[in-house]
Protein backbone atom coordinates (compact mmCIF):
# COMPACT_ATOMS: atom_id res chain seq x y z
CA UNK A 1 0.00 0.00 0.00
CA UNK A 2 1.20 3.20 -0.97
CA UNK A 3 0.34 7.22 -1.56
CA UNK A 4 -0.34 8.22 1.48
CA UNK A 5 -0.95 12.12 1.57
CA UNK A 6 -0.84 14.00 4.88
CA UNK A 7 0.80 16.44 6.86
CA UNK A 8 2.26 16.51 10.20
CA UNK A 9 3.70 18.94 12.72
CA UNK A 10 7.02 17.93 14.74
CA UNK A 11 8.51 20.18 17.75
CA UNK A 12 10.41 22.24 15.12
CA UNK A 13 7.28 22.85 12.65
CA UNK A 14 8.62 21.27 9.79
CA UNK A 15 5.95 20.41 7.65
CA UNK A 16 6.10 16.84 5.99
CA UNK A 17 4.46 15.42 3.10
CA UNK A 18 4.56 11.37 3.61
CA UNK A 19 3.99 9.73 0.44
CA UNK A 20 4.39 5.73 1.06
CA UNK A 21 2.54 3.45 3.96
CA UNK A 22 6.12 1.92 3.84
CA UNK A 23 7.45 5.01 5.84
CA UNK A 24 4.87 3.76 8.43
CA UNK A 25 6.23 -0.17 8.30
CA UNK A 26 7.68 -0.97 12.09
CA UNK A 27 8.38 -4.34 13.43
CA UNK A 28 6.16 -4.68 16.89
CA UNK A 29 8.25 -7.43 18.18
CA UNK A 30 11.32 -10.23 17.25
CA UNK A 31 9.00 -13.07 18.12
CA UNK A 32 6.20 -15.32 16.62
CA UNK A 33 4.74 -13.78 13.29
CA UNK A 34 7.50 -10.93 14.03
CA UNK A 35 10.37 -13.10 13.93
CA UNK A 36 12.84 -12.85 11.23
CA UNK A 37 13.86 -15.84 8.97
CA UNK A 38 10.59 -17.50 9.73
CA UNK A 39 10.10 -20.45 7.34
CA UNK A 40 6.37 -21.44 6.33
CA UNK A 41 4.31 -22.88 4.72
CA UNK A 42 2.00 -20.35 3.27
CA UNK A 43 2.78 -16.09 3.68
CA UNK A 44 -0.51 -14.00 2.84
CA UNK A 45 -0.18 -10.26 2.40
CA UNK A 46 -3.44 -8.51 3.68
CA UNK A 47 -5.54 -9.41 7.16
CA UNK A 48 -9.25 -7.94 5.29
CA UNK A 49 -11.74 -10.08 4.41
CA UNK A 50 -9.88 -12.30 2.04
CA UNK A 51 -7.10 -12.77 4.33
CA UNK A 52 -8.74 -13.46 7.30
CA UNK A 53 -10.79 -16.43 5.32
CA UNK A 54 -7.61 -17.92 3.68
CA UNK A 55 -6.03 -17.80 6.81
CA UNK A 56 -8.81 -19.87 8.66
CA UNK A 57 -8.46 -21.90 6.00
CA UNK A 58 -4.95 -22.88 5.43
CA UNK A 59 -4.85 -23.23 9.14
CA UNK A 60 -7.68 -25.72 9.09
CA UNK A 61 -5.62 -27.66 6.30
CA UNK A 62 -2.75 -27.79 9.01
CA UNK A 63 -0.59 -25.47 6.55
CA UNK A 64 2.04 -23.22 8.91
CA UNK A 65 0.33 -19.85 7.99
CA UNK A 66 1.29 -16.31 9.20
CA UNK A 67 0.06 -13.07 7.57
CA UNK A 68 1.29 -9.79 6.96
CA UNK A 69 -0.61 -6.82 7.57
CA UNK A 70 0.32 -2.98 6.81
CA UNK A 71 -2.52 -1.77 9.03
CA UNK A 72 -2.42 -2.17 12.89
CA UNK A 73 -5.60 -4.75 13.12
CA UNK A 74 -7.18 -6.74 10.92
CA UNK A 75 -10.05 -5.22 8.66
CA UNK A 76 -8.34 -4.35 5.69
CA UNK A 77 -9.89 -1.33 4.25
CA UNK A 78 -11.82 -0.63 7.17
CA UNK A 79 -8.81 0.23 8.97
CA UNK A 80 -8.05 2.43 6.33
CA UNK A 81 -11.08 4.14 5.76
CA UNK A 82 -12.25 6.07 8.74
CA UNK A 83 -12.95 9.43 6.91
CA UNK A 84 -16.59 11.27 8.12
CA UNK A 85 -19.50 8.66 7.44
CA UNK A 86 -17.52 5.81 6.00
CA UNK A 87 -20.08 3.39 5.40
CA UNK A 88 -20.04 -0.08 3.50
CA UNK A 89 -22.31 0.17 0.37
CA UNK A 90 -23.47 -3.59 0.62
CA UNK A 91 -26.36 -5.11 2.79
CA UNK A 92 -25.58 -7.53 6.00
CA UNK A 93 -25.62 -10.24 5.96
CA UNK A 94 -24.84 -10.60 2.69
CA UNK A 95 -21.48 -8.56 3.50
CA UNK A 96 -19.97 -10.59 6.21
CA UNK A 97 -18.29 -14.02 5.72
CA UNK A 98 -19.87 -17.35 6.15
CA UNK A 99 -17.90 -18.59 8.80
CA UNK A 100 -20.51 -19.93 11.02
CA UNK A 101 -18.55 -19.67 14.36
CA UNK A 102 -18.19 -16.07 13.47
CA UNK A 103 -21.78 -14.82 12.08
CA UNK A 104 -23.95 -17.40 15.03
CA UNK A 105 -23.24 -14.98 18.13
CA UNK A 106 -22.58 -11.94 16.00
CA UNK A 107 -25.56 -9.51 15.43
CA UNK A 108 -25.98 -6.01 13.06
CA UNK A 109 -27.29 -2.35 14.43
CA UNK A 110 -28.01 -1.87 11.03
CA UNK A 111 -28.35 -3.20 7.41
CA UNK A 112 -25.53 -0.67 6.03
CA UNK A 113 -22.46 -0.69 9.07
CA UNK A 114 -20.52 2.11 9.27
CA UNK A 115 -16.23 1.50 9.78
CA UNK A 116 -16.65 1.79 13.10
CA UNK A 117 -18.97 -1.64 13.43
CA UNK A 118 -16.93 -3.05 10.94
CA UNK A 119 -13.69 -2.77 13.09
CA UNK A 120 -16.09 -4.20 15.59
CA UNK A 121 -17.07 -7.37 13.14
CA UNK A 122 -13.24 -7.53 12.98
CA UNK A 123 -12.62 -7.63 16.25
CA UNK A 124 -15.59 -10.35 16.68
CA UNK A 125 -13.64 -12.81 13.88
CA UNK A 126 -10.59 -12.45 15.55
CA UNK A 127 -11.34 -13.25 19.10
CA UNK A 128 -13.62 -15.93 17.50
CA UNK A 129 -10.76 -17.46 15.75
CA UNK A 130 -7.75 -16.14 17.75
CA UNK A 131 -6.05 -14.86 14.24
CA UNK A 132 -4.22 -12.47 16.35
CA UNK A 133 -0.97 -15.43 16.99
CA UNK A 134 -0.74 -16.08 12.98
CA UNK A 135 -0.28 -12.14 11.75
CA UNK A 136 2.71 -9.04 12.32
CA UNK A 137 0.78 -5.52 11.63
CA UNK A 138 2.33 -2.52 10.39
CA UNK A 139 4.26 -5.14 8.40
CA UNK A 140 4.80 -3.61 4.87
CA UNK A 141 6.51 -6.08 2.06
CA UNK A 142 8.82 -4.05 -0.20
CA UNK A 143 10.24 -7.39 -2.06
CA UNK A 144 9.86 -10.78 -2.97
CA UNK A 145 11.11 -13.52 -5.15
CA UNK A 146 10.26 -16.86 -6.19
CA UNK A 147 13.74 -19.33 -6.25
CA UNK A 148 12.96 -22.54 -8.81
CA UNK A 149 15.21 -24.84 -7.21
CA UNK A 150 13.87 -24.61 -3.49
CA UNK A 151 10.28 -24.00 -4.72
CA UNK A 152 10.26 -21.01 -2.17
CA UNK A 153 9.55 -17.37 -1.82
CA UNK A 154 11.68 -15.42 -0.44
CA UNK A 155 9.70 -11.88 1.23
CA UNK A 156 11.12 -8.78 2.58
CA UNK A 157 9.51 -6.07 4.35
CA UNK A 158 10.37 -2.80 4.97
CA UNK A 159 11.95 -2.84 8.40
CA UNK A 160 14.83 -5.42 7.34
CA UNK A 161 12.71 -8.75 8.11
CA UNK A 162 13.33 -11.67 5.64
CA UNK A 163 10.32 -14.73 5.63
CA UNK A 164 10.58 -17.73 3.08
CA UNK A 165 7.24 -19.48 1.85
CA UNK A 166 6.35 -22.33 -0.57
CA UNK A 167 3.16 -20.47 -1.08
CA UNK A 168 2.68 -16.61 -1.58
CA UNK A 169 -0.64 -15.46 -1.44
CA UNK A 170 -1.60 -11.93 -2.23
CA UNK A 171 -4.71 -10.91 -0.36
CA UNK A 172 -4.01 -6.91 -0.55
CA UNK A 173 -7.77 -6.17 -2.31
CA UNK A 174 -8.34 -3.86 -5.23
CA UNK A 175 -7.53 -0.53 -3.20
CA UNK A 176 -4.85 -1.06 -1.79
CA UNK A 177 -2.38 1.65 -3.25
CA UNK A 178 -3.39 5.53 -2.74
CA UNK A 179 -4.18 8.16 -5.70
CA UNK A 180 -3.17 11.40 -5.51
CA UNK A 181 -3.40 13.55 -8.43
CA UNK A 182 -0.08 15.67 -9.43
CA UNK A 183 -1.48 18.92 -8.37
CA UNK A 184 0.71 21.94 -8.72
CA UNK A 185 2.12 23.31 -4.87
CA UNK A 186 -0.12 21.08 -3.39
CA UNK A 187 2.51 20.84 -0.44
CA UNK A 188 2.26 25.00 0.16
CA UNK A 189 -1.37 24.72 1.52
CA UNK A 190 -0.80 25.61 5.55
CA UNK A 191 -4.24 24.50 6.61
CA UNK A 192 -5.39 20.47 7.11
CA UNK A 193 -5.42 18.00 4.30
CA UNK A 194 -5.77 14.56 4.52
CA UNK A 195 -6.47 11.85 1.84
CA UNK A 196 -10.13 10.11 2.39
CA UNK A 197 -8.17 6.80 3.34
CA UNK A 198 -5.53 8.20 5.63
CA UNK A 199 -8.14 10.45 7.42
CA UNK A 200 -7.09 10.61 11.45
CA UNK A 201 -8.47 7.97 13.67
CA UNK A 202 -9.45 10.82 16.31
CA UNK A 203 -11.02 12.90 13.78
CA UNK A 204 -11.18 16.73 12.16
CA UNK A 205 -13.45 18.89 13.53
CA UNK A 206 -15.06 21.32 10.68
CA UNK A 207 -17.60 22.88 12.68
CA UNK A 208 -18.34 26.84 11.25
CA UNK A 209 -14.96 25.83 9.13
CA UNK A 210 -13.94 26.61 5.51
CA UNK A 211 -14.03 23.13 3.74
CA UNK A 212 -13.41 21.40 0.16
CA UNK A 213 -14.13 18.03 -0.83
CA UNK A 214 -11.98 17.09 -4.39
CA UNK A 215 -13.88 13.66 -5.73
CA UNK A 216 -17.06 12.33 -5.88
CA UNK A 217 -16.31 8.81 -5.60
CA UNK A 218 -18.01 6.76 -2.50
CA UNK A 219 -15.98 8.79 -0.15
CA UNK A 220 -16.26 12.21 -1.62
CA UNK A 221 -20.13 11.61 -1.44
CA UNK A 222 -19.79 10.39 1.90
CA UNK A 223 -17.83 13.15 3.40
CA UNK A 224 -19.66 15.84 1.51
CA UNK A 225 -22.85 14.23 2.98
CA UNK A 226 -21.23 14.23 6.36
CA UNK A 227 -20.26 17.66 6.74
CA UNK A 228 -22.81 19.69 4.80
CA UNK A 229 -24.57 19.75 8.26
CA UNK A 230 -21.91 21.11 10.37
CA UNK A 231 -18.89 22.94 8.02
CA UNK A 232 -19.26 26.74 7.64
CA UNK A 233 -19.09 26.60 3.89
CA UNK A 234 -18.21 23.68 1.59
CA UNK A 235 -17.24 22.96 -1.77
CA UNK A 236 -17.33 20.37 -4.18
CA UNK A 237 -15.27 20.41 -6.51
CA UNK A 238 -16.78 17.92 -9.07
CA UNK A 239 -15.32 16.28 -11.85
CA UNK A 240 -17.87 13.14 -12.64
CA UNK A 241 -20.93 13.35 -11.48
CA UNK A 242 -22.18 10.29 -9.20
CA UNK A 243 -24.94 8.32 -10.21
CA UNK A 244 -25.60 7.84 -6.87
CA UNK A 245 -28.44 5.66 -5.35
CA UNK A 246 -30.55 5.76 -2.20
CA UNK A 247 -29.24 3.42 0.54
CA UNK A 248 -32.12 2.40 1.94
CA UNK A 249 -30.27 2.39 6.05
CA UNK A 250 -32.71 0.63 8.20
CA UNK A 251 -31.92 -0.46 11.71
CA UNK A 252 -31.72 -4.26 12.71
CA UNK A 253 -32.66 -6.18 15.53
CA UNK A 254 -30.86 -8.80 17.04
CA UNK A 255 -34.51 -10.67 17.02
CA UNK A 256 -35.14 -10.29 13.21
CA UNK A 257 -31.51 -11.47 12.32
CA UNK A 258 -31.71 -14.13 14.69
CA UNK A 259 -34.88 -15.48 13.33
CA UNK A 260 -32.84 -15.50 9.81
CA UNK A 261 -29.95 -17.50 10.86
CA UNK A 262 -31.29 -20.77 10.35
CA UNK A 263 -31.47 -19.98 6.67
CA UNK A 264 -27.89 -18.30 7.12
CA UNK A 265 -25.89 -21.01 5.24
CA UNK A 266 -29.06 -21.10 2.12
CA UNK A 267 -28.48 -17.28 1.99
CA UNK A 268 -24.70 -17.49 1.50
CA UNK A 269 -24.95 -20.10 -1.40
CA UNK A 270 -27.47 -18.23 -3.05
CA UNK A 271 -25.28 -15.22 -3.09
CA UNK A 272 -22.33 -17.12 -5.25
CA UNK A 273 -25.11 -17.82 -7.88
CA UNK A 274 -25.91 -14.46 -8.42
CA UNK A 275 -24.23 -12.18 -11.14
CA UNK A 276 -22.48 -9.69 -8.71
CA UNK A 277 -22.34 -12.01 -5.53
CA UNK A 278 -25.62 -10.28 -3.41
CA UNK A 279 -29.14 -11.88 -3.42
CA UNK A 280 -30.66 -10.58 -5.95
CA UNK A 281 -29.91 -10.28 -9.34
CA UNK A 282 -30.85 -9.16 -13.09
CA UNK A 283 -33.97 -9.46 -14.12
CA UNK A 284 -35.04 -12.25 -17.42
CA UNK A 285 -36.97 -9.99 -19.11
CA UNK A 286 -35.55 -6.79 -21.29
CA UNK A 287 -36.38 -2.86 -21.34
CA UNK A 288 -38.56 -3.24 -23.83
CA UNK A 289 -40.25 -5.85 -23.30
CA UNK A 290 -42.59 -4.83 -21.17
CA UNK A 291 -44.90 -1.43 -21.43
CA UNK A 292 -43.62 2.30 -20.22
CA UNK A 293 -46.19 1.89 -17.29
CA UNK A 294 -44.88 -1.79 -16.54
CA UNK A 295 -41.42 -0.29 -16.49
CA UNK A 296 -42.12 2.82 -14.79
CA UNK A 297 -43.74 0.10 -11.96
CA UNK A 298 -40.53 -2.05 -11.81
CA UNK A 299 -38.35 0.72 -12.03
CA UNK A 300 -40.10 2.06 -8.61
CA UNK A 301 -39.78 -1.16 -6.89
CA UNK A 302 -36.58 -1.58 -7.26
CA UNK A 303 -35.75 2.03 -5.96
CA UNK A 304 -37.86 1.51 -3.33
CA UNK A 305 -36.09 -1.51 -1.89
CA UNK A 306 -32.79 0.88 -1.88
CA UNK A 307 -28.96 -0.28 -2.03
CA UNK A 308 -27.52 -1.88 -5.19
CA UNK A 309 -31.20 -3.21 -6.43
CA UNK A 310 -31.55 -0.54 -8.79
CA UNK A 311 -27.76 -1.14 -10.16
CA UNK A 312 -27.99 -5.26 -10.50
CA UNK A 313 -31.61 -6.39 -10.36
CA UNK A 314 -32.35 -4.14 -13.23
CA UNK A 315 -33.61 -5.48 -16.81
CA UNK A 316 -31.40 -8.00 -18.17
CA UNK A 317 -30.19 -6.10 -21.20
CA UNK A 318 -29.56 -2.07 -19.72
CA UNK A 319 -25.68 -2.66 -19.30
CA UNK A 320 -25.38 -3.91 -22.47
CA UNK A 321 -28.31 -1.55 -24.87
CA UNK A 322 -27.53 2.08 -25.31
CA UNK A 323 -31.39 2.36 -25.96
CA UNK A 324 -32.63 0.25 -22.91
CA UNK A 325 -30.06 1.78 -20.55
CA UNK A 326 -31.11 5.15 -21.46
CA UNK A 327 -34.27 4.16 -19.76
CA UNK A 328 -32.73 3.55 -16.63
CA UNK A 329 -31.15 6.40 -16.37
CA UNK A 330 -33.75 9.17 -16.92
CA UNK A 331 -35.69 7.69 -14.19
CA UNK A 332 -32.66 7.92 -11.97
CA UNK A 333 -32.74 11.71 -13.02
CA UNK A 334 -36.12 11.66 -12.22
CA UNK A 335 -36.06 10.81 -9.41
CA UNK A 336 -32.85 12.23 -8.24
CA UNK A 337 -33.32 16.11 -9.84
CA UNK A 338 -36.84 16.09 -7.96
CA UNK A 339 -34.49 16.41 -4.38
CA UNK A 340 -32.47 19.76 -5.62
CA UNK A 341 -33.86 23.45 -5.41
CA UNK A 342 -31.25 25.08 -7.48
CA UNK A 343 -31.44 24.78 -11.10
CA UNK A 344 -27.67 25.03 -11.85
CA UNK A 345 -26.39 22.35 -8.75
CA UNK A 346 -29.38 20.33 -10.08
CA UNK A 347 -28.22 19.96 -13.73
CA UNK A 348 -24.37 19.82 -12.61
CA UNK A 349 -25.20 17.12 -9.92
CA UNK A 350 -27.71 15.30 -12.03
CA UNK A 351 -28.04 16.39 -15.77
CA UNK A 352 -30.50 15.54 -18.24
CA UNK A 353 -27.60 14.24 -20.55
CA UNK A 354 -26.03 11.14 -19.29
CA UNK A 355 -22.29 11.92 -18.39
CA UNK A 356 -22.04 7.99 -19.02
CA UNK A 357 -24.05 4.98 -19.29
CA UNK A 358 -25.74 4.14 -15.80
CA UNK A 359 -24.10 1.36 -14.53
CA UNK A 360 -20.68 1.60 -15.91
CA UNK A 361 -19.06 2.76 -12.91
CA UNK A 362 -19.99 1.55 -9.25
CA UNK A 363 -22.95 3.76 -7.67
CA UNK A 364 -22.50 5.11 -4.76
CA UNK A 365 -24.96 4.99 -1.84
CA UNK A 366 -26.10 7.71 -0.23
CA UNK A 367 -28.83 8.97 2.37
CA UNK A 368 -29.21 12.84 1.99
CA UNK A 369 -26.39 13.35 -0.37
CA UNK A 370 -28.58 15.61 -2.58
CA UNK A 371 -30.06 17.39 0.01
CA UNK A 372 -26.72 19.31 1.28
CA UNK A 373 -26.93 21.42 -1.86
CA UNK A 374 -30.20 23.03 -1.35
CA UNK A 375 -28.07 24.67 1.94
CA UNK A 376 -27.36 28.10 1.03
CA UNK A 377 -23.20 27.03 2.77
CA UNK A 378 -22.73 23.87 0.00
CA UNK A 379 -21.95 24.55 -3.56
CA UNK A 380 -20.02 22.58 -6.54
CA UNK A 381 -16.76 23.63 -8.34
CA UNK A 382 -17.25 22.41 -11.41
CA UNK A 383 -13.85 21.12 -13.13
CA UNK A 384 -15.55 18.99 -15.28
CA UNK A 385 -13.56 19.00 -19.04
CA UNK A 386 -16.72 20.29 -20.71
CA UNK A 387 -16.21 23.52 -18.58
CA UNK A 388 -12.76 23.74 -19.41
CA UNK A 389 -11.91 24.55 -15.88
CA UNK A 390 -9.65 22.81 -13.13
CA UNK A 391 -7.32 22.71 -10.20
CA UNK A 392 -4.44 25.21 -11.02
CA UNK A 393 -2.61 25.17 -7.98
CA UNK A 394 -3.19 24.92 -4.12
CA UNK A 395 -2.07 27.86 -2.82
CA UNK A 396 -1.08 28.55 1.69
CA UNK A 397 -4.70 29.40 2.15
CA UNK A 398 -6.44 27.39 -0.44
CA UNK A 399 -6.85 26.38 -4.32
CA UNK A 400 -6.58 28.34 -6.82
CA UNK A 401 -8.41 27.10 -10.42
CA UNK A 402 -7.96 27.49 -13.92
CA UNK A 403 -10.66 30.02 -14.49
CA UNK A 404 -9.37 32.72 -12.04
CA UNK A 405 -10.86 31.91 -9.18
CA UNK A 406 -9.37 31.18 -5.92
CA UNK A 407 -11.19 29.67 -3.11
CA UNK A 408 -10.01 29.71 0.81
CA UNK A 409 -10.20 26.88 2.71
CA UNK A 410 -9.30 25.44 6.39
CA UNK A 411 -10.15 21.93 5.47
CA UNK A 412 -9.49 20.15 2.73
CA UNK A 413 -10.04 16.48 1.46
CA UNK A 414 -8.72 14.93 -0.99
CA UNK A 415 -11.20 12.05 -1.96
CA UNK A 416 -9.35 10.85 -5.51
CA UNK A 417 -9.62 6.95 -4.85
CA UNK A 418 -7.13 4.88 -5.20
CA UNK A 419 -4.64 3.01 -8.21
CA UNK A 420 -7.33 0.72 -8.58
CA UNK A 421 -7.50 -3.20 -8.72
CA UNK A 422 -3.51 -3.88 -9.89
CA UNK A 423 -1.87 -0.78 -7.61
CA UNK A 424 -1.65 -3.21 -4.80
CA UNK A 425 -0.15 -5.59 -6.65
CA UNK A 426 2.63 -3.36 -8.24
CA UNK A 427 3.54 -1.84 -5.27
CA UNK A 428 5.09 -4.59 -3.01
CA UNK A 429 7.98 -5.59 -5.53
CA UNK A 430 7.16 -8.92 -6.92
CA UNK A 431 10.01 -10.12 -9.25
CA UNK A 432 9.14 -13.00 -11.56
CA UNK A 433 11.30 -15.98 -12.45
CA UNK A 434 12.25 -14.29 -15.50
CA UNK A 435 14.13 -11.79 -13.97
CA UNK A 436 11.28 -8.65 -14.30
CA UNK A 437 8.97 -6.74 -11.92
CA UNK A 438 5.57 -7.21 -12.16
CA UNK A 439 5.08 -3.22 -12.13
CA UNK A 440 6.97 -3.13 -15.20
CA UNK A 441 4.97 -5.79 -16.86
CA UNK A 442 1.72 -4.45 -16.40
CA UNK A 443 2.56 -0.96 -16.81
CA UNK A 444 0.94 -1.21 -20.37
CA UNK A 445 -1.60 -3.92 -19.52
CA UNK A 446 -2.10 -6.78 -16.90
CA UNK A 447 -1.95 -10.44 -17.46
CA UNK A 448 -3.46 -13.02 -15.25
CA UNK A 449 -4.48 -16.40 -15.48
CA UNK A 450 -8.17 -17.14 -13.63
CA UNK A 451 -8.09 -13.85 -11.97
CA UNK A 452 -5.77 -16.14 -8.95
CA UNK A 453 -2.15 -16.68 -10.62
CA UNK A 454 0.25 -14.68 -12.92
CA UNK A 455 2.81 -15.96 -15.04
CA UNK A 456 6.26 -16.16 -14.00
CA UNK A 457 4.90 -15.97 -10.56
CA UNK A 458 4.98 -19.80 -9.29
CA UNK A 459 2.58 -20.78 -6.22
CA UNK A 460 1.70 -17.06 -5.97
CA UNK A 461 -2.44 -16.95 -5.75
CA UNK A 462 -4.35 -13.24 -5.21
CA UNK A 463 -7.90 -12.44 -4.58
CA UNK A 464 -10.21 -9.57 -5.20
CA UNK A 465 -7.66 -7.94 -7.47
CA UNK A 466 -7.73 -7.88 -11.47
CA UNK A 467 -9.86 -10.58 -13.61
CA UNK A 468 -11.92 -11.74 -10.95
CA UNK A 469 -15.82 -10.42 -10.33
CA UNK A 470 -13.79 -7.72 -7.81
CA UNK A 471 -15.53 -4.34 -8.12
CA UNK A 472 -18.49 -5.61 -9.91
CA UNK A 473 -18.94 -8.08 -7.06
CA UNK A 474 -19.64 -8.10 -2.94
CA UNK A 475 -16.09 -8.75 -1.57
CA UNK A 476 -17.40 -11.53 0.98
CA UNK A 477 -18.46 -13.57 -2.11
CA UNK A 478 -15.64 -13.47 -4.47
CA UNK A 479 -12.95 -13.74 -1.96
CA UNK A 480 -14.54 -17.23 -0.59
CA UNK A 481 -15.06 -18.29 -4.40
CA UNK A 482 -11.39 -17.70 -4.77
CA UNK A 483 -10.33 -18.48 -1.41
CA UNK A 484 -11.93 -21.83 -1.52
CA UNK A 485 -10.39 -22.44 -5.19
CA UNK A 486 -6.62 -21.47 -3.69
CA UNK A 487 -7.09 -23.39 -0.85
CA UNK A 488 -8.04 -26.71 -2.93
CA UNK A 489 -5.02 -25.85 -5.61
CA UNK A 490 -2.65 -25.63 -2.98
CA UNK A 491 -4.19 -29.17 -1.70
CA UNK A 492 -3.65 -30.53 -4.68
CA UNK A 493 -0.23 -29.60 -5.10
CA UNK A 494 0.61 -31.27 -2.25
CA UNK A 495 -1.33 -34.26 -2.72
CA UNK A 496 0.60 -34.79 -5.84
CA UNK A 497 3.76 -34.13 -4.74
CA UNK A 498 4.58 -31.49 -7.38
CA UNK A 499 7.58 -28.40 -6.43
CA UNK A 500 5.33 -26.12 -7.73
CA UNK A 501 2.79 -24.62 -10.11
CA UNK A 502 3.25 -21.87 -12.73
CA UNK A 503 0.05 -20.24 -15.29
CA UNK A 504 1.39 -20.32 -18.95
CA UNK A 505 1.67 -16.79 -20.72
CA UNK A 506 -0.81 -18.94 -23.91
CA UNK A 507 -2.92 -19.27 -21.20
CA UNK A 508 -3.01 -16.00 -19.67
CA UNK A 509 -3.56 -14.64 -23.19
CA UNK A 510 -6.34 -16.45 -23.40
CA UNK A 511 -7.83 -15.11 -20.28
CA UNK A 512 -7.19 -11.84 -21.40
CA UNK A 513 -9.21 -12.54 -24.39
CA UNK A 514 -12.02 -14.10 -22.44
CA UNK A 515 -12.07 -10.75 -20.02
CA UNK A 516 -12.40 -9.02 -23.11
CA UNK A 517 -15.41 -10.69 -24.64
CA UNK A 518 -17.46 -10.65 -21.28
CA UNK A 519 -16.74 -6.96 -21.46
CA UNK A 520 -16.81 -6.03 -24.84
CA UNK A 521 -20.18 -7.49 -25.13
CA UNK A 522 -21.49 -4.57 -22.80
CA UNK A 523 -21.41 -0.59 -22.10
CA UNK A 524 -18.11 -0.81 -19.88
CA UNK A 525 -15.83 -0.02 -22.69
CA UNK A 526 -17.60 3.12 -22.91
CA UNK A 527 -16.35 4.78 -20.31
CA UNK A 528 -13.08 5.38 -18.19
CA UNK A 529 -14.03 4.00 -14.63
CA UNK A 530 -12.84 1.45 -11.64
CA UNK A 531 -13.75 -1.48 -13.88
CA UNK A 532 -11.81 0.27 -16.68
CA UNK A 533 -8.53 0.62 -15.25
CA UNK A 534 -9.48 3.88 -12.97
CA UNK A 535 -8.38 7.39 -13.56
CA UNK A 536 -4.45 7.23 -13.45
CA UNK A 537 -2.79 9.19 -16.15
CA UNK A 538 -1.21 6.73 -18.42
CA UNK A 539 -2.64 3.80 -16.93
CA UNK A 540 -4.04 1.06 -19.54
CA UNK A 541 -7.53 1.43 -19.99
CA UNK A 542 -8.51 -1.83 -19.94
CA UNK A 543 -11.26 -4.14 -18.30
CA UNK A 544 -9.95 -4.84 -15.11
CA UNK A 545 -12.69 -7.38 -14.00
CA UNK A 546 -14.24 -10.49 -14.78
CA UNK A 547 -17.99 -9.34 -16.26
CA UNK A 548 -19.77 -12.56 -16.57
CA UNK A 549 -20.95 -13.01 -12.97
CA UNK A 550 -19.50 -14.51 -9.09
CA UNK A 551 -21.92 -17.95 -11.00
CA UNK A 552 -20.32 -17.93 -14.08
CA UNK A 553 -16.46 -17.23 -13.10
CA UNK A 554 -17.11 -19.80 -10.18
CA UNK A 555 -17.55 -22.64 -12.74
CA UNK A 556 -14.65 -21.72 -15.07
CA UNK A 557 -12.27 -21.25 -12.46
CA UNK A 558 -12.91 -24.88 -10.94
CA UNK A 559 -13.09 -25.83 -14.65
CA UNK A 560 -9.32 -25.14 -15.12
CA UNK A 561 -8.25 -27.96 -11.81
CA UNK A 562 -8.96 -31.86 -13.71
CA UNK A 563 -5.22 -31.90 -15.88
CA UNK A 564 -3.87 -28.68 -14.72
CA UNK A 565 -5.38 -27.29 -18.02
CA UNK A 566 -2.97 -23.58 -18.72
CA UNK A 567 -0.80 -24.92 -15.87
CA UNK A 568 2.66 -25.78 -16.17
CA UNK A 569 3.62 -28.40 -13.30
CA UNK A 570 7.11 -28.71 -12.26
CA UNK A 571 9.63 -31.26 -10.41
CA UNK A 572 8.40 -33.34 -7.39
CA UNK A 573 9.29 -32.73 -3.64
CA UNK A 574 11.63 -35.25 -2.36
CA UNK A 575 11.04 -36.25 1.23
Amino acid sequence: MSGIHQFEKYEDEERVLHRNLSEYGRRRSTTGPYADNLELDVLIIGAGFGGVFLLHEMRKQGYKTVVYEAGTNFGGTWRWNVYPGARVDSEVPIYELSIPEVWKDWTWSTNYPNYQELQQYFDHVDKVLNLTKDCAFETCVIGAEFDEESGKWTVKTVDGRTTRARFLIVAAGFAAKRYIPDFKSLDKFKGTMYHSSFWPTDGVDVRGKRCAVIGTGASGVQIAQEWGPIAGDLKLFQRTPNLALPMGKRDLSAEEQNKLKPFYPELFAYRERCFGGFCFDLDEKNTFDVTATEREQFYQKLWDHGGFAYWLGNYQDYLFDMKANREAYNFWARKQRARIHDPRKRDLLCPLEPPHPFGVKRPCLEQNFYEQFNRPTVDIVDISQASGNEIAEFTETGIKTSDGNHYEFDVIAIATGFDITTGGMTSMGLKSVKGTYLKDEWERAAYTYLGTTVSGYPNMFHLYGPHGPTLLSNGPTSVEVQGRWIRDVINMINTQGLKYIDPTEEASQEWKKRINELSDASLFPTTKSTYMGGSLPGKAFEQVNYAGGVGKYKEEIRAALPGWKGFRTVGVVEG
